[in-house]
């Protein structure tokens, strides 16, 4: 299965007006935004958890990245409201559910060689950041040289231009963004190469949204099993 795979393109999907497909764990629906494979597969999905459901134990081989976006995601290390980031790498393992049900963004196999950094941000952790232009507020939820990966809050109505030098990706939590032709709200993704700059408008109720600037994909990224 191949969606949004051609990486040298800007691409923006207003995921909230998506349809849910069922994955293979019973109560486990998933939005698919770019993916690269079968069950095994280079992917950025937001999935969501029905009251009750789990799903089954698993090893992270090519390394997990998520943010929880509605409710509390569970495991047996802890509970992880939304607003939680976490990054499992390459050889930690887990079992995910949810009784009270959730809502994820995830990324998978998109880890580099060689990063091993497990990274769990509760919601409000985090350095503070100098917001930039157009913005209120910004927090720093990981940076390791390769990849950064921030949380920011954008003014109602501002006019917002993100240099991208290395690659950009971007989620929308609350809000409304306008980016050339295309609305996006909640749950909006989008994802531009390097040297494309982010020109985005605001709307009146402002916005957050989750920002990474990193490669679209590692030159050494992990290669897939299988």
């Amino acid at each position: 299965m191949r969606i949004n795979d051609d990486l040298t393109t800007p691409v923006f999907v207003d995921a909230g007006a998506m349809d849910w497909h069922a994955s293979p764990a019973a109560g486990v629906d998933r939005r698919m935004l770019y993916r690269v494979g079968a069950e095994v597969a280079r992917a950025t999905s937001i999935v969501r958890y029905a009251p009750g459901s789990a799903f089954p134990a698993h090893a992270h081989t090519g390394g997990e990245e998520i943010l929880v976006l509605e409710g509390t995601f569970q495991d047996e290390h802890d509970d992880y409201p939304a607003g939680s980031y976490f990054r499992n790498p390459p050889g930690t393992s887990h079992s995910p559910a949810a009784s009270g049900g959730c809502v994820i963004f995830v990324r998978l196999w998109q880890y580099r060689a060689g990063d091993v950094a497990q990274i769990v941000r509760q919601p409000g952790e985090g350095p503070l950041l100098a917001p930039r232009d157009g913005a209120e507020a910004a927090r720093l939820l990981f940076d390791d040289g390769a990849e950064r990966v921030t949380l920011e809050t954008w003014r109602p109505g501002a006019r917002i231009r993100v240099p991208n030098p290395l690659g950009l990706e971007l989620l929308v939590l609350s809000g409304t963004l306008r980016i050339g032709d295309t609305a996006l709200g909640a749950q909006g993704w989008g994802r531009l190469p390097a040297d494309t700059a982010l020109a985005a408008e605001v709307g009146p109720e402002g916005a957050r949204l989750w920002l990474k600037d990193a490669p679209l994909q590692h030159p050494d990224v992990l290669a897939m099993a299988g």
